[in-house]
């Protein structure tokens, strides 16, 4: 497991004499509220560039940053010698261009979750990045969460025994309010909807905690078919794009596993992972709607016994708490992947991690379309063949 206290975040000194990471920010929603401040407040990591289509945006971000290049072409930024890794947290259908520009360039590549629209897109780019001594790694945050670090060392201990049932639900009401407008994010060929934005962590966390997968089952709907769009006089424009996932999973070890997701549910539950076994049961959740980092607790009991929530040891405690949940673990990623560039090695979760989860998400919806069971190839032999 990575190190929850890196000690090139404590300790600034020794960062100092460590060469800086040049990057540029590609990507100013996510990438403004998280990206910026995230790689702002990494001893290691400085932003020099940032892009943005329309300039004069660009111009006030820089401004309000203190970040000294503005671009409106992504070719600009990377022609900049300061620039020597690149951040993308556009929307989906972007991913892919823009992240082979950038391994093209040979710079470093930090790529937000979904991967790409499609595997074999974020199968090409592994591949560009390991042919060109980049690091690429991707921004699957759970990984980095205290509550959840201490949930994985749990299972890697045995303490459930032999896994009976792993159940999984994300309920939240992000997007059960109708009135909501209307953006790439209701559009299936744009990569919107619940499965690309959550369900890609889903399947990260799947694999990482439990292995992988043998085969699925899913059926994918869409609860609000119009939104109003706001650049169209509010007119109501059809949404294609789920808000609401089923799947059925069995992992290779043949554990059975259901994952529940919904930004449509009012006063859903949060976000859980129940595991049940039969020396013992795990409980992982949070209910918080607002945070979706924020929150999260473990709770443990042997067979028989009651619930009790276990205390998260300082030991993998952020050392800096911020009221944005998702930044402190966007931190840890920071570090991940500057000491990835530090020894020239692929780390994890890397984009052979993101392949597995784009390959998740398509047999997803393989599977919707047929209405049946889809087989899931191993990650190598997707890696080598394709499917």
């Amino acid at each position: 497991m990575m190190s929850s206290s890196p000690a090139n975040l404590s300790d600034k000194s020794a960062a100092t004499q460590m060469p800086t990471v040049g990057v540029a920010v590609v990507g100013t929603g996510f990438g403004q509220k998280i990206h910026i401040p995230g790689f702002q407040a990494h001893p290691r990591t400085e932003v020099v560039a940032v892009y943005h289509r329309d300039r004069e945006k660009a111009k006030a971000i820089a401004s309000t940053h203190d970040i000294p290049h503005v671009c409106d072409r992504l070719e600009d930024a990377l022609a900049i010698p300061e620039v020597t890794a690149v951040s993308i947290s556009t929307p989906p259908f972007l991913h892919y261009e823009m992240a082979k520009s950038a391994l093209q360039a040979g710079k470093h590549l930090l790529l937000e979750k979904p991967t790409t629209l499609r595997a074999s897109e974020a199968r090409e780019l592994y591949q560009l990045a390991s042919a060109n001594g980049v690091v690429a790694m991707m921004d699957f945050e759970f990984r980095f969460v205290p509550a959840w670090q201490l949930f994985a060392e749990y299972l890697a201990e045995g303490y459930v025994g032999q896994k009976r049932l792993i159940k999984i639900d994300w309920l939240v009401s992000s997007r059960a309010d109708a009135s909501r407008p209307w953006n790439w994010y209701a559009q299936k060929d744009k990569g919107g909807g619940a499965l690309g934005a959550v369900g890609s962590h889903s399947f990260d966390y799947i694999s990482w905690l439990f292995g992988s997968v043998r085969r699925l089952c899913a059926q994918l709907s869409t609860a609000i078919p119009e939104r109003p769009d706001p650049t169209d006089s509010g007119r109501l424009k059809s949404v294609d794009a789920d808000d609401t996932c089923l799947v059925m999973l069995e992992l290779e070890d043949g554990t059975p596993c259901q994952l529940c997701i919904s930004s449509v549910a009012y006063e859903g539950r949060g976000h859980f992972v129940e595991v049940y076994g039969d020396r013992g049961t795990l409980v992982l959740g949070s209910n918080n709607q607002k945070d979706y980092v924020h929150g999260f607790r473990l709770l443990a009991s042997p067979a028989g016994q009651p619930l009790a929530e276990v205390e998260i040891p300082k030991r993998l405690a952020f050392s800096n708490d911020y009221p944005d949940g998702r930044l402190a673990p966007f931190i840890r990623v920071v570090d991940q992947w500057v000491q990835g560039i530090d020894s020239g090695k692929a780390i994890t979760p890397s984009l052979k991690e993101g392949v597995y989860s784009q390959l998740l998400m398509d047999l997803t919806h393989q599977s919707h379309e047929t209405g049946s069971w889809v087989k899931v190839p191993s990650l190598e032999a997707f890696l080598a063949v394709g499917l």
